[in-house]
């Protein structure tokens, strides 16, 4: 229980374990994947598969030892196959924010004059929600083009809008 709980949390918290262990200079990896979930991996299927030589199938220690280290590298093997597949379903394309310039989206959180809100774009194949200035106030909702970068913020200007109001079709 307590190391499928542990798994639990470093799935949750990956990050802040593999600080601690670069903090003690013990940086390492398996295939691409931090050791701290295969580890936990081990340990929590070494006890359900001990419990389960005991229980289960009757097994005395040495027999539940050996049931729980098979369990142990089984389950450490379904870990760190699962963590490598998630590593290679990351993008490996990065880009600047000055890639956006030209770019189009629509602001989230309206944006007053010469200060800052945010624009949600969708570049790369993702959505970023951005902080963003202008020197006029823009409305939440309404569609803005990147025009500029500042640091890590980017200068939009509203897009024109064409109503289409009492247009009519000759369809």
């Amino acid at each position: 229980m307590i190391g499928g709980g542990l798994l639990l949390l470093t799935l949750i918290f990956d990050d802040l374990f593999g600080g601690i262990l670069n903090a003690i200079h013990l940086g390492f990896d398996l295939g691409g994947v931090s050791p701290t979930p295969v580890l936990l991996g081990f340990v929590a299927m070494f006890g359900i598969g001990g419990l389960f030589g005991l229980h289960s199938f009757g097994l005395g220690p040495g027999g539940a030892t050996i049931v729980g280290l098979v369990s142990g590298a089984v389950g450490a093997g379904i870990v760190l196959g699962a963590f490598r597949v998630l590593a290679s379903a990351e993008s490996t394309e990065s880009f600047s924010l000055a890639d956006m310039i030209g770019s189009t989206g629509r602001v989230a959180v309206a944006i007053p004059a010469n200060r800052f809100g945010s624009v949600l774009i969708s570049f790369a194949g993702a959505s970023h929600n951005i902080a963003a200035t202008a020197d006029a106030e823009i409305p939440a909702g309404r569609m803005v083009k990147v025009v500029a970068v500042a640091g890590n913020n980017l200068v939009v200007t509203p897009t024109s809008t064409v109503s289409t109001e009492g247009a009519r079709s000759d369809a």
